[in-house]
């Protein structure tokens, strides 16, 4: 009686610790104490109980939960996004993605299909370099997830309160609302957070005075007596425990720091419930599976992957961006800077959001095109096409002030593709193949939002912002001259809206799969196969939540997080009453 009395108490403790939201260990973002260089590591750490590799998106929502009752090690590739205050003004919000160079927080890469697009490399991830748009995923997507929903509607809380914010609806996105609900999607839901048809507001991670917060600021949860943050550590691959017939399992990490000087990182060896866990994002958690010998056989042998730890062929793939195909409307009045904060959620399939004032640095926009020039040389993109795209470029880019752009974005997509090595090297991009409008329904779902942007923009409550006399359709050739991508035009462009999609496709940076839930990890993010180690971000969606991402994404860290200390807390608690037991 006495010992079953000590474990619920023992339990009632250790859930009031886990779940106590409000719980503050006051080191303030920007000024993280634990927070180092990966130069000051030393050559091989060993006491960790969860060794997390990437502090982006999710990554940074999961270490900080973690660290409430178990050590952490953060592993991040990028440097600190407080480094740098002027990059995260909404205004630099362009200058800051399209910024390539070396240091940057932005990793170009092209995809196969001739889209650009970037990775982030900062702490945060995605959230340092993103429009900014906080809005939960749809119901559907949370059910086929399986997740609980009273446990993810307090994650998402748990987000909110630290980095979200209600925007301002000002002109041009007052006016593109207005359009939105004259062009049929309705009905007018107001402010929210939620997933619902019709058009709205969602929230921002930018401040009324247009300062970002990143999931960098989800850390202020962490203890940090218990977690350590690595910048400018580039993990080269996962190490693993194989004997015998016993399934392979991870026992550390190698990597890398910004003078070249090789770490090692070991979990703590003394606890079985201590783990790996990958949250690279899209692209390079699949990557480093590879580089770590997980994934199919063939391929990484071919590319002299030693030893191959696991054939496992689904890894890398399934990949698929969400496309999405702007237009740009010059305005005759002035605009606001707005990043997306009205958006059309349309029942057919369709994303309309959109965004005004953005302006770009001439030298940063030639150096991230010089940027594509090199890369596309290891695509297999036709190259001869780069010089005829790229020649009214300059002229073009300096009149972007006073504009608004209007996008659709197809949801899902069905289409799908795949990532495969290029080299060995971490740092480079993999090749990666998405498949853009392969799937007939991905590509109606863009002519009908094509056809809503054209009646927004030509509908009374968004006029004010369009010069008289210039037409939708007029605005739609004006575009297929801009070079948003590699690809090559055609002149059935002009009348096919179906073509003017493929055309014009570019990215909305929601790219996701790689490793897949059912294929790659089961249901509690556990790689299939293999001990130890877990996949937690982006690259394990089916499909991408709701209008924007990254709300679910820092809600799954969050709610992983919170999943694994359950687990470990009832093994702790069943071993302490074998303990006790064998005492008594």
């Amino acid at each position: 009686m006495d010992f079953h009395i000590f474990r619920f108490f023992h339990l009632i403790l250790v859930a009031v610790f886990i779940f106590y939201d409000s719980w503050c260990y006051c080191d303030e973002a920007g000024n993280y104490s634990f927070m180092k260089n990966a130069t000051s590591a030393p050559t091989l750490l060993s006491h960790f109980d969860y060794i997390i590799i990437g502090g982006g998106t999710a990554g940074c929502a999961l270490a900080a939960t973690l660290s409430r009752d178990a050590t952490v090690l953060v592993l991040e590739r990028g440097g600190s996004p407080y480094d740098n205050p002027a990059a995260t003004d909404i205004g630099n919000f362009a200058n800051t993605l399209l910024d390539v160079t070396p240091n940057s927080w932005s990793q170009l890469f092209v995809s196969e299909y001739g889209v650009y697009n970037s990775r982030a490399r900062v702490l945060g991830g995605g959230t340092a370099i993103n429009a900014g748009f906080y809005s939960r995923g749809e119901e559907d997507f949370m059910k086929e997830a399986g997740w609980d929903r009273d446990e993810v509607e307090a994650a998402y809380e748990w987000v909110e309160k630290k980095l979200v914010f209600e925007p301002p609806a000002k002109g041009w996105q007052s006016a593109f609302r207005d359009g939105l609900l004259e062009a049929g999607v309705s009905p007018n839901n107001g402010f929210t957070f939620g997933h619902i048809n019709g058009t709205k507001f969602g929230g921002t991670i930018f401040d009324r005075d247009g300062h970002r917060h990143t999931a960098a600021n989800l850390l202020e949860y962490a203890n940090p007596k218990k977690i350590l943050v690595y910048l400018h550590a580039s993990v080269h691959k996962i190490l693993f425990t194989t004997k015998g017939n016993q399934r392979p399992k991870a026992y550390g990490v190698i990597f890398q720091d910004a003078s070249g000087v090789v770490h090692k990182a070991e979990l703590a060896t003394q606890d079985s419930m201590n783990e790996v866990i990958l949250s690279a994002g899209a692209i390079a958690s699949p990557q480093l599976l590879m580089l770590s010998g997980v994934g199919p056989a063939a391929h990484l042998k071919a590319y002299g992957v030693n030893p191959v730890i696991l054939d496992h062929p689904m890894v890398g793939q399934g990949m698929a961006d969400n496309p999405m195909n702007p237009v740009f409307i010059p305005s005759p009045e002035p605009v606001e800077v707005s990043l997306v904060q009205a958006v059309g959620i349309t029942k057919f399939g369709s994303y309309i959001e959109g965004g005004s004032g953005l302006s770009l640095s001439i030298s940063l926009t030639r150096s991230f095109l010089d940027g594509v020039l090199k890369l596309v040389k290891k695509t297999k993109f036709p190259t001869h096409l780069i010089s005829k795209i790229f020649e009214p470029l300059d002229l073009r880019l300096n009149l972007t002030a006073k504009a608004g752009v209007i996008i659709q974005k197809t949801n899902g997509p069905f289409s799908r593709g795949h990532l495969e090595l290029r080299n060995t090297d971490p740092d480079d991009n993999p090749s990666v193949t998405f498949n853009y409008y392969q799937d007939p329904e991905d590509l109606n779902k863009c002519v009908e939002g094509i056809s809503t942007i054209m009646k927004v923009i030509d509908s009374k409550g968004y006029s004010k912002y369009k010069y008289d006399g210039v037409s939708a359709r007029g605005l739609l050739d004006i575009n297929l001259a801009l070079p948003t991508n590699l690809r090559a035009r055609h002149i059935t462009s002009a009348f096919d809206l179906k073509q003017y999609c493929k055309d014009t496709v570019m990215t909305i940076y929601h790219y996701h799969g790689g490793c897949q839930v059912g294929k790659v990890v089961d249901n509690d993010y556990k790689v299939l196969g293999i001990d130890a180690l877990r996949v937690i971000d982006g690259s394990t969606f089916l499909k991408s939540p709701g209008t924007n991402p990254q709300a679910t994404t820092m809600m799954l860290g969050r709610y992983m997080g919170q999943k694994i200390l359950q687990e470990r807390t009832i093994i702790r608690s069943k071993e302490e009453e074998e303990t006790v037991k064998t005492e008594l």
